[in-house]
């Protein structure tokens, strides 16, 4: 299909950087007033958290003094220490590193609420992020640069999902409700649409890529799933869900295998040489409620579902049809909130997933705070809350860089970044 230009490129209007005046107080200082969730406690806070599948979730947990990575490495070289013991090091040393984030940067390009956020595979400052508008902002927050802004077309131009193109980072897939799945520049031109609906009654709303197999998957609103190649030819377009298709995944580290979230209330795991129809799935994971999302470990091992009310659970490839842990926790759907995914964090297997308190909840506390949650995903113990008093809100997207030192949060309107880098700029 020839390349058309989108409706126009601007460059996005408040970017904002955090006064260091307000923030430089520390944590115990904020605690009377916003009480600071990542402080260490000498208890769970949190008692109804517990019910976890796991034994022992609680409130953010107490971590033992770091032990040097130096010397932890060392003991690995002289075969006295095992890579797990290391890996666990090197996590929890990340752990007492998350107490001192910050918001660092804080922008609100948009006149509807965030819907979308990728972050660049290779510059870890930057990140792409999709309205409920249509609209889509590259930001480099590493430097003064304002941002790129395409702008959209506004009611019906959701952006549901948003890729960058492995094979040419200066492009990236987007699906939305505007009716297509589409490979686009940041200069506004569509250089390719792999799908497009005919009616306004079927949009699109989840998509993923694999660079390695050169794969684009998407699903719809009517719970149709599209395999296509990168060279836009459709492999196979079959009705897999009896609903909305919430979110689609490759594994990462095994590009045929396929997960599927839809609001029927299943995820579905699938083998991409043997899909024949909406019964040839692996494995059907039933949940109790409308699921969000459904996401791959980097390693491939493991899969983590969010729900639409109060479960997050995850799975491993040892057992794919009976969840290894389920934590509860408050994060419900609304009509005029993006719906609220957990992530997992690159490097260490840590989830992050935004809090939306919900007074029907079983641990729900008067005056409860919409925080950011880690959870370790091994034990599925929560180990940290971020909040910050002056960005309330609730924060639907959270994800990671690929370096994993910089979390990226969408909070309605605006878009957040955490980093330590203010507390090493104030030293």
């Amino acid at each position: 299909m020839a390349p058309k230009k989108r409706p126009e490129t601007q460059k996005t209007s408040e970017i904002v950087l955090r006064p260091r005046n307000k923030r430089s107080r520390s944590p115990r200082e904020l605690e009377p007033e916003a009480k600071k969730l990542c402080a260490k406690g000498s208890g769970p806070s949190r008692r109804g958290d517990s019910d976890c599948l796991w034994a022992g979730l609680a409130g953010p947990q107490i971590l033992p003094p770091c032990r040097s990575i130096v010397r932890t490495l060392h003991q690995h070289k002289l075969g006295r220490a095992s890579w797990p013991s290391v890996q666990q090091g090197l996590q929890q040393s990340f752990l007492h590193t998350l107490d001192s984030y910050r918001i660092l940067q804080k922008a609100a390009p948009f006149d509807r609420r965030a819907t979308s956020l990728a972050w660049h595979p290779t510059h870890p400052s930057t990140v792409a992020v999709g309205s409920k508008g249509g609209d889509i902002m590259l930001w480099n927050f590493g430097i003064k640069d304002k941002p790129t802004f395409i702008k959209g077309i506004g009611a019906g131009g959701s952006i549901t999902g948003l890729k960058f193109n492995p094979l040419n980072t200066n492009q990236f897939y987007a699906s939305s409700m505007e009716g297509t799945t589409r490979l686009q520049d940041f200069k506004g031109n569509i250089l390719r649409v792999f799908a497009s609906s005919d009616t306004i009654n079927i949009w699109f709303c989840s998509l993923d890529v694999s660079a390695s197999s050169r794969m684009v998957v998407t699903g719809d609103n009517v719970g149709n799933v599209i395999l296509l190649n990168m060279d836009g030819k459709e492999l196979w377009n079959l009705r897999m869900h009896k609903k909305k298709v919430t979110h689609v995944a490759l594994n990462p580290c095994c590009d045929w295998f396929l997960a599927t979230a839809s609001v029927d209330q299943t995820v579905k795991i699938w083998d991409l040489r043997q899909v024949r129809g909406k019964a040839s799935f692996l494995y059907s994971l039933p949940h109790r409620h409308p699921v969000n999302a459904a996401c791959f470990s980097p390693d491939g091992a493991r899969l983590l579902t969010t729900d639409q009310k109060s479960e997050i659970r995850i799975y491993s490839a040892s057992q794919w049809d009976c969840p290894l842990g389920l934590i509860p926790h408050p994060h419900r759907h609304f009509q005029h909130l993006t719906p609220i995914k957990a992530a997992w964090h690159p490097r260490y297997n840590l989830i992050v997933v935004g809090r939306y308190p919900d007074p029907n909840f079983k641990s729900c506390t008067p005056y409860e705070m919409r925080t950011i949650d880690v959870f370790d995903g091994n034990s599925g113990k929560m180990m940290c809350q971020l909040y910050d008093p002056e960005s309330s809100g609730i924060s639907s997207l959270n994800e990671f860089n690929p370096m994993g030192d910089t979390l990226a949060s969408a909070m309605g309107y605006h878009i957040l970044i955490w980093s330590q880098e203010e507390a090493r700029t104030r030293k």
